[in-house]
């Protein structure tokens, strides 16, 4: 039935979605990004330290004046909404034929709305900006928590010890409790400043904030974002009272809204305030925004696929597919709900250690130059004979608190490993250790994520800068055994502009069809190009290595732990 929508009226849909708008606000700048017909046809920018000096940031953010406190004016964020419609006008973007606007926001981060935002929201003078009708009075807190802040640890140990532990916390809200998440912010703030606590009308997340000033009046929050609280059961998408009580108080529900709700969700139009200052649509849909992370998921991947961020931090995102037995959650990673197809999830694994881990070694050993990096690597067989390295220059978060430079071989029938100093181990075995110990250490954990009988994962998307080197796919190719694709270099955004478009798409079709049917009316498969395939022989030497693998972080493990005494 999807399809003979879309066929019987091919030409009508061309134009109505040829304008898709999806915005994201992460920690350095808010970024748009308007689509036709699934490509990106303008992008603007707006960064914060550079193009709004005056709010004194540094990557976006406020550090202190409380030790551990990082924050963001709630102010500058509105100022630069201001601002990039300015730049997006100048460049000739015609507002009125945008249909739907969706985006992202970056994950934890939280906005505490006072009890006249409502009305401030609902009567804003289009001949006056956001942030002069909104800041200071619509907002009870001034600077918003964001995901960088550590303040709040007494608020992690309190919240798993009311649920039993920091694996229970992680079986019902699929992550054990972070400073960063938003319950803890929520508890903390209520402590220490319980007037304004008691002031607070409403509490939104960045990703809800959002859409809030496009809708005159506050947004609900956003299953898959919504994960990142340690305040919703990640497999019913429900507020869970007992955690709301203990974070926020009975009064807390109320100010959180109605219960979570899904990407695709039309939640209303664009305000007036948008039609006559801007000349917006005035019947542009305006969808749920979600988090930063997701909306990646959402523009590079579908459920059975997973990406693999080689940035700053490596970060594996696992779109699982809706199962009969939900995935298991564990302590040392994260289990999202997904934003659009109900019963999917998305495991998150972050690791600290990625490109900086992987540049010392290139330095060290590489002279500091890629290509003899990759070189080395290339003269080294599948496997190191053996040799299993653990590189970890900072604290690691994967596993936890381990440090240093750590090496094991593996003895030819896979059953045992002995310890080895580095000055045992051949320089040139560096490079090809460091790639093999990264990805085995993701595969040894991707195997226990997925649900039982879950169907196999179908391709591996690659990101981020050391996703350009090819020796590096390969050997990625290889460790997990699918095919490497990789695709656009938009991510978040891009997510966003596909959830406005998706939003829009089902409410022509009664609410009917799901996101991958809407996207598979594009073609999306040629916009992934296949940069390396699994070499059979290769992929059995890694899976004999996962094993000792894990013997081999255990004894790291053990090795950093501090001793007694």
């Amino acid at each position: 039935m999807v399809r003979s929508v879309w066929d019987e009226d091919l030409s009508l849909l061309k134009i109505l979605t040829l304008s898709d708008l999806g915005m994201s606000l992460s920690m350095l700048h808010i970024n748009s990004l308007r689509t036709e017909e699934s490509n990106v046809v303008h992008e603007s920018a707006v960064r914060f330290d550079q193009d709004l000096p005056h709010y004194g940031t540094i990557n976006g953010a406020i550090i202190g004046p409380g030790e551990g406190e990082v924050t963001s004016p709630v102010k500058m964020w509105l100022e630069a909404f201001d601002l990039i419609m300015t730049r997006m006008k100048a460049a000739g973007v015609d507002f009125s034929r945008i249909l739907g606007i969706s985006g992202d926001g970056q994950q934890h981060g939280s906005v505490f709305w006072s009890a006249e935002a409502e009305t401030l929201l609902s009567n804003l003078d289009s001949s006056k900006s956001l942030a002069e009708q909104l800041a200071p009075i619509a907002f009870t807190l001034q600077k918003s928590p964001i995901w960088q802040d550590s303040s709040t640890t007494r608020e992690c140990r309190e919240i798993e010890e009311a649920v039993g532990g920091p694996q229970a916390l992680a079986d019902l809200t699929g992550s054990r409790a972070y400073e960063r998440f938003t319950g803890t912010q929520i508890r903390k703030i209520r402590r220490i400043d319980p007037e304004r606590y008691n002031a607070t009308s409403r509490i939104s997340l960045v990703s809800s904030f959002m859409p809030s000033v496009f809708l005159g009046t506050v947004a609900p929050i956003e299953i898959s974002d919504a994960s990142g609280m340690n305040l919703m059961d990640v497999l019913t998408y429900k507020w869970d009272d007992k955690l709301l009580n203990f974070c926020g108080g009975p009064e807390l529900r109320s100010k959180l809204g109605p219960e979570p709700v899904p990407g695709g969700t039309v939640l209303g139009r664009i305000s007036p305030w948008w039609v006559q200052r801007w000349q917006f649509n005035p019947g542009c849909v305006i969808a749920p925004f979600t988090g930063d992370n997701p909306a990646t998921v959402i523009a590079l991947s579908a459920p059975g696929d997973a990406i693999l961020s080689l940035g700053t931090s490596t970060t594996l995102l696992l779109s699982i597919p809706p199962t009969d037995t939900p995935p298991k959650r564990f302590t040392s990673s994260h289990l999202l709900s997904h934003p659009t197809t109900y019963d999917a999830h998305i495991a998150m694994l972050c690791y600290k250690n990625g490109a900086l881990a992987r540049e010392q070694v290139r330095n060290k050993y590489a002279n500091g130059d890629w290509s003899k990096f990759n070189e080395l690597v290339e003269q080294s067989p599948a496997g190191n004979g053996g040799l299993l390295g653990y590189y970890f220059p900072l604290p690691e978060i994967i596993p936890p608190n381990v440090i240093g430079s750590h090496f094991f071989l593996a003895s030819e029938d896979e059953r045992t490993i002995k310890r080895l100093f580095e000055e045992e181990v051949s320089s040139t075995a560096h490079p090809r250790a460091i790639l093999e110990s990264q990805f085995l250490s993701i595969r040894s954990r991707i195997e226990a994520i997925l649900p039982e009988h879950a169907p196999p994962l179908q391709r591996l998307v690659v990101c981020g800068g050391s996703s350009a080197n090819p020796v590096i796919r390969q050997l990625a190719a290889d460790v997990f055994g699918m095919r490497v694709f990789v695709a656009g270099k938009e991510g978040a955004a891009e997510g966003g502009a596909q959830l406005a478009r998706y939003a829009w798409w089902r409410e022509q079709n009664g609410g009917k069809g799901t996101f991958e049917e809407m996207r598979a009316l594009d073609g999306v498969e040629e916009r992934m190009k296949c940069v390396a395939e699994p070499r059979l022989e290769n992929v059995k030497i890694y899976a004999s290595l996962v094993d000792p693998y894990r013997e081999g972080e255990q004894r790291v493990v053990e090795m950093c732990r501090p001793r007694a005494g």
